[in-house]
């Protein structure tokens, strides 16, 4: 193999631990804006926000959010063979798509707010949350072409630091606009005798910080693009190829690389407005107090998915980098390099996933009274967290698998395993609400079913048609080993500390310091990472060296 082979060979896990540092910022941005978010909604707000939030990403999802995968995978495909021109006006023609699909759907959010929150997800005061959140689907369409393009030319940067602009804005708008508008619907509610009004409009400044900060992450890179756009001429310049497909041939194109990715995406996501809409409306025909209802979801959701869609924000990133790289890989027929990339991928996924999953499950109440403060359902959400740690991994597993799959050229797959996972889900759910009564329990339960029947069906497919094997020891048994070390060495820190300075706060942080330490340390030593994976890492040489001088490797 040639060293410009091997460099773009190692070059999609840097970019993809590029994309998954980001990732983890905006996911811990998002955590810490949402805490004050979150103490301003209270439980009924936070319900009223994921009403709003599960429609509009499920129309999202519909119109346009497959568009920086689909594009990504065109993109790439033609730059592998050279196809400067092809590429190009691919990008130009998946802009003009966005455009009319994304604004069509903005649209029908906008007018159908009423149906969605009256009858998809049975939550009425939701209404204006979504009517604010729907120019955003447009937004977020345009700039997810742009995100495409830039991962089909092999760069994770300009996405991951429009991710990091985006998620800045957003914080700070929706924690301001979330105030405001909380105390504006307060004196509403004062004025006309209600008590739903303050969040509701809560809720409505909480997605206001959406939209605005989709809106400067698409201004970023709209002034990227500009500033590349030289670089873009001289690649078309050094295209010699003639022809390049027609405006109805990369419509074509487009449309069968995205149906196949929506359907996929959209019947593995949709399981959560799915779960909002069937548990509000059996628990309200099982007369549940409707202020109840709203507060088990907004715990749930508030909460417990928040703490837990953290690290799975590395596989979703992973799954960016790896679809592009192995479409190359499939293009250049080196099924090799393709089992390679899938080892090493689900191995990284692991090495984050599992000792997260550990971490919540040991340190829950900790960190639920830490970031929260909410002593009067502290032991629900601590409950939920314990229980549910394990879809941490699960559904990583699940989301980076389904980018494998993606990648190989295998759309219908996904689609097929996520209809199956969600069927048996969906019969689950109502199982355990109607005959067990386990309310908020039962829907943390058809969670984590579904993500294992995804882990499942996806890896039975990748071996089948890759003739793969995933490697246990280093993937799986070390990580289990180094994060069982941590969850102890977490848990008596903390007893320790509590006996001592009797502040959960300072006992917490310096818990998970701790255990970040003893997992890393454990890896090494049980030689869980190779020096050549941990220069892979973001800063890898920063590690390398440290692990050096310790004398841990």
């Amino acid at each position: 193999m040639s060293t410009k082979k091997q460099k773009q060979s190692s070059n999609y896990i840097v970019q993809g631990g590029i994309l998954a540092g980001a990732s983890i910022l905006v996911r811990i941005i998002g955590l810490l804006y949402r805490i004050p978010v979150t103490r301003i909604l209270g439980p009924v707000g936070n319900s009223y926000y994921s009403a709003a939030y599960e429609v509009y990403s499920m129309m999202l999802l519909i119109s346009s959010f497959s568009l920086p995968l689909a594009v990504s995978k065109l993109v790439s495909a033609r730059l592998a063979k050279g196809r400067a021109k092809s590429a190009y006006k691919l990008f130009g023609c998946t802009m003009l798509f966005a455009l009319v699909s994304g604004g069509a759907a903005a649209l029908i959010v906008f007018f159908g707010a009423g149906f969605f929150s009256e009858v998809v997800v049975s939550t009425p005061e939701s209404r204006l949350a979504l009517q604010v959140l729907a120019p955003t689907i447009l937004i977020v369409a345009l700039m997810g072409c742009l995100r495409g393009y830039f991962q089909g030319l092999g760069s994770m940067v300009p996405t991951a630091i429009s991710q990091i602009i985006e998620q800045i804005i957003n914080a700070a708008v929706s924690i301001g606009a979330a105030w405001y508008l909380f105390r504006y619907g307060a004196k509403l509610d004062a004025l006309l005798s209600t008590e739903t009004a303050a969040y509701a409009y809560g809720a409505a400044g909480s997605t206001l910080g959406t939209g605005l900060g989709a809106l400067a992450g698409f201004l970023f890179l709209i002034f990227l693009t500009l500033v590349f756009r030289r670089v873009m001429k001289e690649q078309i310049a050094r295209d010699r190829h003639e022809k390049t497909e027609s405006a109805g041939q990369i419509l074509y194109l487009i449309l069968a690389t995205i149906l196949p990715v929506i359907l996929s995406t959209a019947v593995y996501n949709i399981s959560g407005i799915i779960d909002q809409g069937i548990f509000k409306h059996l628990l309200d025909y099982r007369q549940y107090d409707s202020m109840r209802i709203d507060e088990l979801w907004g715990i749930f959701s508030g909460e417990y998915k928040l703490l837990t869609n953290v690290p799975i924000a590395v596989a979703s990133a992973m799954a960016s980098s790896v679809i592009p790289e192995m479409t190359r890989a499939r293009v250049n027929r080196d099924r090799k390099q393709m089992r390679k990339k899938t080892e090493n991928s689900i191995r990284f996924v692991m090495v984050i996933s599992i000792p997260c999953a550990v971490g919540l499950s040991v340190l829950a109440e900790p960190i639920l009274t830490l970031l929260f403060g909410a002593e009067e359902h502290t032991a629900l959400s601590a409950s939920l967290l314990q229980m549910g740690s394990i879809s941490v991994v699960l559904y990583g597993m699940s989301t980076l698998t389904n980018g494998v799959l993606q990648g190989m050229n295998k759309m219908r797959l996904p689609v097929i395993h996520a209809a199956i996972a969600l069927a048996a889900h969906v019969v689950l759910l109502v199982v355990l609400l109607q005959v067990f009564d386990l309310h908020i329990y039962a829907v943390v339960w058809a969670n984590i079913f579904f993500a294992f029947l995804m882990c499942v069906l996806n890896s039975r497919s990748i071996a089948k048609y890759m003739r793969y094997r995933q490697e246990i020891r280093r993937t799986f048994v070390i990580p289990l080993i180094a994060s069982a070390l941590m969850g102890a060495a977490c848990y008596g820190c903390y007893q320790g500390l509590m006996l001592g300075v009797k502040n959960n706060s300072i006992a917490t942080i310096v818990s998970c310091a701790a255990g970040v330490l003893v997992y890393g340390v454990a890896m090494l030593l049980l030689k869980g990472l190779t020096e050549e994976e941990l220069r892979r890492f973001p800063k890898g040489y920063l590690l390398v060296a440290a692990a050096r001088k310790l004398r841990l490797m």
